[in-house]
């Protein structure tokens, strides 16, 4: 029996994009509820929206609810997609892709 180089490599991209796709919905919905949290609004019904639309549309259906303009909604998303980074990475560690040596 051979050591399938090619197989382990599919393998270990599979793995590596899952994870990194994980790591990146853990940071979009833990952004949205930060930013449902600064914007006092309700903060489960708000992060739902993250399943049926992108980052530029929740803004957008978020804009009419408060009291503020585009631009200063994106930067407060900004901010806590930045928030929604460093704690998840204090708690999972670094996202980068483990490179093979």
């Amino acid at each position: 029996m051979a050591f399938d180089l090619a197989s382990a490599m599919r393998k270990k991209a599979e793995f590596e994009s899952a994870r990194l796709m994980d790591f990146e919905f853990a940071r979009r919905a833990r952004a949205t509820r930060l930013l449902a949290r600064a914007l006092g609004l309700e903060e489960t019904e708000t992060v739902k929206q993250i399943a049926i639309c992108d980052e530029a549309s929740l803004l957008d259906r978020l804009l009419p609810q408060v009291a503020c303009d585009r631009e200063a909604l994106a930067a407060t998303y900004r901010n806590c997609l930045a928030e929604a980074h460093t704690q998840l990475i204090a708690e999972r560690g670094d996202p980068t892709p483990y490179r093979m040596a």
